[in-house]
């Protein structure tokens, strides 16, 4: 797919989120305010509608770091990790980032990370030059070349934003920009931090 097709589905799927919607696992289909989302959850793929059940495990992504080496999401068993699909020409992507860069200066550590996964096809160059405008620190540099996480995650656009357990498995998504240094958001992330170490 395009560079130029990926900004036209990230723009649709804005436009139906309406800057970003909480969807739970245990609740799917339900927005923040306990609204139903069928747009949002047939548009995204995750999760039909009404679907309980276990919190599913995510497929293990592959990827490359900043020096280029191999990473997968598997390398982040036993942490929680924000794990958000962005790219340098998205622009709500780009507004989210310093956020991002935050958030990651404030909680990242033995226990939670920041994984904000490029899925640029101009590869971890670009992702270089972009953290330099932005002046982003923090982050560590992850870069999904291919693209092919989207498809593996079941989005048709970005961002997308997914908290993932100690365990592997997704604990609820966001599509669209947040402001995730806000305390509300940091308190979110701190509740899931707080329970047990998976076993």
């Amino acid at each position: 797919m395009t560079r130029a097709a990926f900004a036209l589905l990230g723009v649709v799927i804005l436009g139906i989120s309406a800057g970003g919607v909480y969807r739970e696992l245990t609740s799917p289909g339900k927005s923040a305010g306990g609204a139903s989302s069928p747009n949002i959850a047939a548009a995204n793929g995750a999760l039909e509608s009404g679907r309980t059940g276990p919190v599913r495990t995510l497929p293990d992504l592959r990827f490359v770091d900043g020096t280029g080496a191999p990473r997968s999401l598997a390398d982040f068993r036993g942490r929680v990790v924000l794990l958000n699909l962005w790219a340098t020409w998205c622009v709500p992507c780009r507004k989210e980032m310093p956020a991002l860069d935050r958030l990651q200066a404030a909680l990242g550590g033995p226990d939670f990370e920041v994984v904000a996964l490029s899925i640029d096809q101009g590869g971890v160059t670009a992702v270089k030059r972009f953290y330099g405008e932005l002046d982003l620190h923090a982050l560590r540099i992850y870069v999904d070349q291919s693209g092919e996480a989207l498809g593996k995650l079941g989005s048709v656009g970005i961002p997308l934003t997914v908290l993932v357990d100690r365990a592997g498995r997704e604990l609820w998504r966001v599509v669209g920009p947040r402001e995730w240094d806000q305390p509300v958001e940091v308190n979110r992330i701190r509740s899931h931090l707080a329970l047990a170490p998976a076993s």
